[in-house]
């Protein structure tokens, strides 16, 4: 009996796969490593705005829903609504939401790094996960994003997922008909902007599906974003979120934001725009281009504030990673991709860590917990009957949280009256509550800060401690007579003991501070 010769090759053995793929392990090892160590080491951090979330969250938990103050006019000071809505979760289930966001956001990350492993990988080789993961990895705002507490890490996840999907489409693979639906409304969910950011692959992906079931899912999508924009319009009676009057429409911060991100990310945007040259990579390039310049527009257009670290930037920096992974994975010249790469990825990396606001971010948790913290602990603690817990403050965030106490905004984020033109000194003095915390440079207020004049509105206040958060930042604490003594006792008790356990006599903003304190965590 004679063998049957045939064409067809043997299949290959278990060894054999696990060696081609050894060098793909061994990256992705190596990238884990580097994506844990980064987020270790910004641990620390939670910035203040966070805690503006967690205050809605937390109230949403108790039954109040989703409100600044318990009582008083409602108001809209987030943009962030399921991050909220998440949080509120953590917080019915009596976890500590910083910790809750953290861990949420740290799995994010993890699925966005295993996102451009895995499809820089089947798109471009190894080449493509060297540059497209390796350039997410070693940018350091990643980590300080998604730390920070806020929605910014779980909007690029969503996003990059998205775009995941319209490559799909692109290539004729299975995609789940009803993922690209629910991924637009959790995105407008995450950010009202995320809604135009994952239209052009939705509408893509709309136009190529077959079949009944993509109007189903797509307009069960839109009753229910419609009936989520009717209930919060009723609910908090207005069309936009209060912060849109606050921040909106500062052309000029728009475009300094857009030339310093053009710069900040310009190998990954040059890699990423190379691919539409190409025919193979055409509309593979031209959907991520579109997709990226439509979630930057917004921000061009309106100047966003509270950018630290390039926040808003990082909404679409993983998908301009996976560009420039593929950009450099397909050349046909290999030497050049792997060059170009190598720039991209080197470019990451020096432009995160050479952040003039590096120094300030990496110890701003420490510093948090340094003043606002304990200041928001204190009045807790204080001995002030409920009716007469009222708080002023500049830093809408950890002080009006740990605090509970009703809080008046001065600079008009969680306050409707400030946000639509009243002048916050006139608010402050006609509502005159039981506490004034005011932001200033040193230990005694000076001038006017956000159009709020301090030396006016203290007036018949006592001064009872100044906590210095930072080398020129204060929270200088004023309270009413009748309660002058508690609550200066509790705060400066307070204050006294979180200097001694958060970088005691250390309030310099430097990348070296931060540095030192990591030094001192490790055990060897």
């Amino acid at each position: 009996m004679t063998a049957i010769e045939t064409d067809v090759e043997p299949a290959e053995t278990t060894p054999v796969r696990t060696a081609r793929r050894a060098p793909l392990i061994v990256v992705s090892v190596v990238l884990l490593a580097v994506f844990l160590a980064g987020a270790w080491a910004a641990w620390s951090l939670t910035i203040d705005d966070a805690f503006i979330s967690f205050r809605y969250s937390a109230n949403l938990a108790a039954g109040h829903g989703p409100v600044w103050n318990v009582d008083g006019p409602r108001v809209e000071g987030f943009t962030n609504f399921a991050w909220v809505v998440w949080s509120g979760l953590g917080a019915w289930l009596g976890l500590a939401l910083p910790l809750f966001a953290k861990v949420t956001s740290l799995l994010l990350g993890l699925g966005t790094l295993y996102l451009l492993v895995r499809e820089g990988h089947r798109r471009a080789g190894l080449t493509g996960v060297l540059v497209g993961a390796g350039a997410y990895v070693v940018f350091l705002p990643t980590y300080f994003h998604i730390t920070a507490g806020l929605e910014t890490a779980a909007f690029a996840a969503v996003l990059l997922r998205v775009v995941v999907l319209g490559l799909r489409v692109l290539a004729n693979e299975r995609v789940r008909t009803w993922e690209p639906p629910v991924l637009l409304l959790l995105l407008g969910m995450l950010r009202p902007e995320g809604v135009l950011a994952a239209l052009p692959v939705v509408a893509l992906w709309f136009i190529r599906e077959r079949g009944a079931a993509r109007w189903w899912w797509t307009g069960g999508a839109a009753v229910v974003g419609a009936a989520y924009f009717v209930w919060r319009w009723r609910f908090y009676g207005q069309l936009l979120p209060n912060t849109f009057y606050v921040k909106f429409g500062n052309l000029d911060s728009g475009w300094v934001w857009t030339k310093h991100t053009t710069l900040l990310l310009l190998p990954l945007l040059l890699l990423t725009l190379s691919l539409v040259l190409r025919r193979a990579t055409r509309a593979a390039g031209g959907l991520l281009v579109v997709t990226v310049a439509v979630t930057y527009v917004t921000y061009a257009v309106s100047g966003p504030t509270m950018d630290y670290l390039d926040r808003f930037a990082d909404h679409a920096i993983p998908v301009l990673c996976l560009g420039a992974g593929i950009a450099a994975g397909t050349l046909t010249q290999r030497v050049v991709g792997a060059v170009l790469g190598l720039v991209a990825v080197g470019w990451s990396a020096v432009a995160g860590t050479s952040s003039p606001e590096l120094g300030l971010i990496s110890n701003y948790g420490m510093d948090l917990q340094r003043a606002h913290v304990p200041i928001g602990k204190a009045l807790a603690e204080s001995d002030v009957p409920v009716a007469d817990r009222t708080v002023a403050v500049t830093d809408a965030g950890a002080i009006p949280y740990y605090s509970g106490w009703t809080s008046i905004d001065y600079i008009g984020l969680n306050d409707p009256e400030i946000a639509h033109g009243a002048d916050p000194t006139e608010v402050v003095m006609r509502r005159r509550p039981t506490v004034l915390v005011v932001t200033s440079v040193g230990p005694q207020p000076v001038g006017k800060r956000y159009g709020f004049d301090a030396a006016r509105a203290t007036a018949g206040y006592e001064q009872v401690a100044s906590v210095e958060m930072r080398a020129g930042y204060w929270q200088d604490v004023f309270v009413l007579p009748p309660y002058a003594a508690t609550v200066g006792e509790h705060v400066r008790q307070r204050a006294d003991a979180a200097r001694q356990v958060n970088d005691p006599d250390r309030p310099e903003a430097t990348v070296d501070r931060w540095l030192d304190r990591l030094r001192s965590q490790l055990p060897f």
